[in-house]
């Protein structure tokens, strides 16, 4: 009997390694192809490591992220288009919102979060969906209280919440004190892009977008600053052959200014 038990107790701890390395296999797989923007692949890997392991919620932010991915490059040019498009962000809110509730103490999971609510947010129209954005700000600000995930989750919350508040400081004050938005500033917004960059520097996303928030406020030997690092800084992302362009452009607007 005693011998059994023992036996059982091996082939659990045995099964329990092995789906261990399955699923972190699965998750290093997925991770790959998300580094060469293979979203739609490492989607399919990472819903693998679900199904062996549900409610895990280092898998479902990643599946938040290709979703996310996905839905950013689809076609949106016609309204059936534009459905399915919103279709994938709302999936990639949803398994965020899961993630968040499984890994409430990480700040991952609210950054992902934020993001997927900032994508519905612009493709809704940021000043008609004010609790969305109110939303994005308040999963930035649990992020950066939390402050673990490393230097690219910290910076990439400071950005979030940087994107945010310029995106919003657009409209008129007393318009966006009626939506519940009049905490959005633009030197907020310059604030938190530089917390971005200290944190992690050599990122186009972070340069380009620091750098219309300087033009707004005139600040042009800066901004070309921000826009000379962007054009230097190596590529990370799936856009950042267009942000490049942009850099380039916005640099030769300003270049006299």
């Amino acid at each position: 009997m005693k011998l059994n038990n023992v036996v059982l107790v091996f082939f659990i701890l045995f099964s329990s390694v092995m789906l261990g390395q399955q699923i972190e296999k699965l998750i290093d797989e997925g991770d790959k192809f998300t580094d060469s923007f293979d979203n739609k692949s490492a989607l399919d890997k990472y819903l693998q490591a679900d199904k062996i392991s549900s409610k895990n919620w280092d898998i479902l932010w990643r599946i938040s992220r290709s979703y996310v991915n996905i839905g950013t490059h689809m076609p949106e040019n016609t309204g059936d288009q534009k459905d399915a498009q919103l279709a994938v962000f709302q999936k990639a809110l949803s398994y965020a919102d899961m993630s968040v509730t499984l890994g409430s103490d990480k700040s991952i999971t609210y950054v992902r979060r934020a993001i997927a609510n900032g994508r519905i947010a612009l493709f809704k129209g940021v000043f008609t969906v004010g609790g969305v954005v109110n939303s994005v700000k308040s999963d930035c600000e649990k992020a950066i209280k939390l402050n673990n995930g490393g230097n690219y989750v910290q910076g990439l919350a400071h950005y979030v919440l940087a994107r945010t508040n310029a995106k919003i400081s657009e409209k008129w004050a007393p318009a966006r004190a009626v939506l519940g938005l009049g905490w959005a500033d633009n030197e907020i917004a310059i604030k938190e892009f530089k917390t971005a960059i200290s944190l992690y520097p050599n990122f186009r996303m972070f340069y380009i977008d620091y750098a219309r928030s300087l033009i707004k406020e005139d600040d042009y030997g800066a901004a070309r600053d921000m826009l000379n690092k962007c054009i230097s800084s190596p590529k990370q992302e799936e856009d950042d052959d267009s942000r490049l362009s942009e850099a380039k452009l916005l640099l030769n607007d300003i270049k006299n200014k």
